[in-house]
């Protein structure tokens, strides 16, 4: 089975789902939920009890006419409102406050738990989906939890204490009323099925249509350079389509449950009006036995309904449950080791070694037994072509993947050895995709140290050439970068990655096509200030752009997967190889 499966649990029992989900997040809140119960059953019997009211009502008073017992009787209709009112307004609160808590930690857990996956996982499932599964999937839960489980309750007492009215009243009439019921039970097992498949169908076309909205709403630029608003509303309507249909199929099968427990009311009915009928005008039964009866069994066939819907509501709810579980279930492979190795001593002091590395991805080789070493305390440069694996062995370095075979390690430790997030403090990085958020320009600075103060704030904007423009914009620094950074140049949002990177101060600098976004002017600027950061730091550096690189104390050439030079600039260049060619290429 693949170690990102997200369909493992289409087969698991809905019954083991609702214990999973018992003990991992209602059996903490037993004690309101045993008040809840309470209230329930004070709501529930409440129509019991009405429908028991109705016989001295109509025998005593519309039949007999004995006035002494209409203020009695109104009172205790007026106590069972009350009650049931008073039962229903508590148990309400208290269901939906447990089923609240119950979604915003299934929705917390879940992504506490994605984020914590394998790079390789995000690669493969598209953020639309996965944010259908954290909200779509837990909201649809949130559905069930707030209508159909306090239906559930209150509707089962109902039907229980209605029940016994209506055998105290005669037994035999509710035998004529509810004898076709039985019959149902072969086309309701059909019908419940037949929801569950519909709704795990209309939720993978949910998100399918939100990853559709996410590609449409972050790609909005490209599809109107490329006159392409046709194509996506096309695509679009053709999910929306498919989605249509699915959940259509599943409201049907709903519906049709109360649909057919009506059907069988109506023939019960006439069952009992013809039997019954004949026994109160023979006298053997009165007007008020009759009339208690009627109201119980009239009563009885709207929680019945309810609760038919409920058996539909469960499937679609355990859709979800599937789903959600299925998520919280998947495994990252990239972990801490059980016992790690401390973080050697002045790490900086340490090459870094790349060792014999052989990588690549599902149907592509991208590392063919490639080793190399950065020098400590040295600038490192990796040039060549795209796809050569420079970008990969960055991610190999901050164990984003791992390698099929070889080894990386700070001197003589494999960096496998250190715990994960120990290992990734290690490290100051700066790529081409500047990845902000939507918060200020002085948060999204922060994100290199959180901790940090707002003087060492101040200095990375500064040396990063931030302040340059945000001095310009009425709010400076708190000015919002706006989602993905869109409020901002790609050049600003670069700079913003860098002050980042200044403010982590971190005893490994990566440096991915850092100033590619960059004018000339600034990209000078910034190179210097980079390459005096170096000074003190190990520092990789990806580029295309060699005059970036001209300094650099070591060069290694990539190329498919391979180091096929290394050397200095001068050196490289008096070879007349590989290097040679790439900078006579870029360099004219």
């Amino acid at each position: 089975m693949n170690e990102f499966d997200l369909e493992k649990h289409q087969d698991t029992p809905r019954l083991e789902l609702v214990k999973r989900l018992w003990r991992g997040y209602l059996r903490s809140h037993i004690g309101v939920l045993m008040v809840a119960a309470v209230l329930v059953v004070i709501e529930g019997s409440a129509l019991g009890l009405l429908s028991y009211l109705v016989q001295p009502m109509f025998d005593q008073v519309f039949v007999q006419g004995n006035a002494d017992q209409v203020v009695w009787i109104a009172m205790a209709i007026f106590i069972v409102f009350t009650a049931r009112a008073l039962g229903g307004f508590g148990q309400r609160v208290i269901t939906v406050t447990v089923g609240l808590r119950v979604v915003t930690g299934l929705q917390k857990d879940m992504l506490s738990h994605l984020v914590r996956l394998d790079s390789g996982f995000f690669g493969t499932h598209s953020p639309g989906a996965l944010i259908e599964r954290v909200r779509g999937d837990t909201q649809a839960l949130k559905s069930f939890a707030s209508t159909a489980l306090i239906n559930l309750g209150r509707d089962s007492i109902s039907l229980i204490a209605l029940l016994t009215v209506a055998m105290l009243v005669d037994w035999r009439w509710t035998l004529f009323a509810l004898f076709g019921l039985p019959l149902l039970s072969f086309p309701i097992a059909l019908l419940r099925r037949l929801i569950l498949k519909t709704t795990r169908s209309s939720r993978e076309v949910s998100s399918l249509l939100s990853m559709r909205l996410d590609e449409i709403f972050h790609g909005i630029n490209a599809i109107k350079q490329n006159n392409l608003e046709a194509h996506e509303d096309g695509r679009f309507q053709k999910e929306t389509e498919r989605f249509f249909k699915f959940q259509r199929r599943s409201e049907i099968g709903k519906a049709a449950m109360p649909a057919m427990i009506d059907l069988v009311a109506g023939f019960g009915f006439v069952a009992v009006v013809i039997y019954g009928g004949h026994q109160i005008i023979e006298g053997e039964k009165t007007i008020g036995q009759f009339m208690s009866f009627f109201t119980a069994m009239a009563l009885i066939f709207d929680p019945l309904r309810r609760l038919s819907n409920i058996s539909g509501a469960f499937q679609a709810a355990s859709a979800s449950l599937e789903r959600i579980f299925s998520v919280l279930d998947l495994t990252p492979s990239i972990v801490t080791p059980p016992k790690p190795v401390p973080v050697p001593a002045q790490v900086g002091q340490l090459d870094i070694v790349f060792d014999h590395l052989n990588f690549g991805y599902a149907d592509k080789s991208v590392l063919h037994d490639l080793s190399l070493v950065a020098p400590a305390g040295k600038m490192t440069a990796l040039v060549g072509a795209s796809g050569a694996g420079k970008t990969t062995l960055f991610n190999l370095l901050t164990r984003l993947v791992d390698p099929q075979s070889g080894t990386i390690r700070f001197g003589d430790v494999p960096i496998n050895q250190l715990d994960l997030i120990e290992l990734r403090r290690l490290f100051a990085v700066v790529s081409q995709d500047s990845a902000l958020f939507d918060e200020s320009i002085k948060q999204n600075i922060l994100l290199g140290k959180l901790d940090a103060d707002m003087a060492s704030v101040d200095k990375a904007a500064k040396e990063a050439l931030v302040e340059e423009y945000t001095r310009q914009l009425e709010a400076g620094l708190d000015t919002l970068a706006g989602p993905r950074g869109t409020n901002l140049s790609g050049g600003q949002r670069q700079r913003v990655a860098i002050a980042r990177a200044l403010l982590r101060d971190a005893p490994i600098l990566l440096l991915d096509e850092a100033t590619s976004a960059l004018d000339t002017r600034t990209e000078k600027l910034i190179q210097q200030t980079l390459e005096d950061l170096a000074k003190r730091k190990t520092t990789l550096v990806i580029a295309h752009r060699l005059s970036t690189v001209m300094n650099a104390d070591l060069i290694h050439v990539l190329e498919e997967g391979r180091v096929i030079e290394s050397g200095t600039h001068d050196e490289l260049l008096a070879k007349r190889g590989a290097y040679f060619n790439l900078h006579s290429t870029f360099e004219v």
